[in-house]
């Protein structure tokens, strides 16, 4: 890579290199038509002769003898412990007997990507997609969230107190259908994820989507009970949908909705002590709306939702 302050690139050298070595300039008169010094003049038209066209290129910085560079038998031994055990610098240090530093240097020199960047399961990379256009993939979950009873629960009350408060709150189960270009999500909170709650939450998604011009073409879900059953069949049918079930054992598959519960419980469910259901409840209309017209995502490139939605109204409020 070019410095951002060298005053010559690859074809500007070639320009100074055939001046002198083909034309005869004196260096000196190249190096100041040029506006280098003679010395800079003078590698460039030693390498021009040397090398040619090629020659002109930038090289590696890299010194051709590394004499207290790691031996090759640790660095093999680092990235047979990184692979046989996924742990990260700091434990790789330890029983390889190298610095933390030096063993984040020979992950990277081997083309190991951050743990954060690699499935849990395989240790290979993370293969991340998205479809290119709204509508075409719907990612739908269920996350089951605990109802906060009245008066609050250990959240406001302490662990004590919301220990002999929280008897008969119960569960509720939040149905959520998230798009996968957009990430535009709409979200219900239901009393349970049977086949025909299941069911009847898609049909009312799909309108949603509908009226926003997203037409959705396939629904992605787990192999939960109620996605298996012929009620959940028949509703794709009736809604022209095609539908798509992740691998056994393997939600990274449905990750897009999976990390917008996480977000979901992060900046609403559990941001601040609810002394009630009903005031937590209360409080989702206005956070899912910040999250579709509002929040910069950041998979997406720090735009909201809505950007990605082609005249979608509201979406510059």
């Amino acid at each position: 890579m070019i410095h951002r302050n060298a005053p010559l690139t690859p074809t500007g050298r070639l320009r100074l290199a055939r001046c002198v070595v083909e034309e005869g300039w004196p260096l000196r008169r190249a190096a100041e038509r040029f506006q280098v010094s003679h010395t800079t003049a003078a590698r460039w038209a030693g390498r021009y002769q040397r090398h040619g066209h090629a020659g002109m290129e930038d090289r590696s910085s890299r010194p051709h003898h590394q004499p207290h560079r790691t031996p090759a038998a640790v660095e093999n031994e680092v990235v047979r412990l990184r692979r046989e055990h996924r742990i990260g610098p700091l434990r790789l240090a330890v029983r390889a007997g190298v610095a933390p530093s030096t063993a984040h240097r020979v992950l990277s020199r081997h083309g190991l990507p951050p743990l954060a960047a690699t499935d849990r399961a395989t240790g290979e990379p993370v293969r991340r997609y998205e479809r290119q256009r709204p509508g075409e993939l719907l990612h739908v979950d269920v996350k089951k969230l605990g109802r906060i009873p009245d008066g609050g629960g250990h959240r406001a009350l302490g662990r004590a107190a919301g220990r002999k408060n929280r008897a008969g709150a119960g569960l509720a189960y939040l149905h959520t259908a998230l798009d996968d270009h957009t990430r535009l999500a709409y979200t219900e909170d239901l009393p349970d994820e049977k086949a025909d709650t299941c069911a009847g939450f898609l049909t009312r998604a799909t309108a949603w989507f509908a009226a926003r011009g997203i037409t959705v073409e396939r629904v992605l879900t787990d192999n939960a009970w109620a996605y298996s059953q012929n009620t959940w069949r028949r509703t794709c049918r009736e809604l022209d949908l095609q539908p798509r079930w992740t691998k056994p054992w393997r939600p990274q598959t449905n990750g897009k909705v999976e990390r917008f519960h996480r977000t979901l419980l992060d900046e609403w469910a559990y941001h601040r002590p609810y002394t009630s259901d009903t005031e937590r409840q209360a409080a989702f209309a206005d956070w899912l709306d910040w999250y579709n017209y509002h929040r910069p995502h950041t998979g997406i490139g720090g735009h909201t939702p809505a950007s990605r939605v082609t005249n979608l109204c509201e979406q510059h409020i």
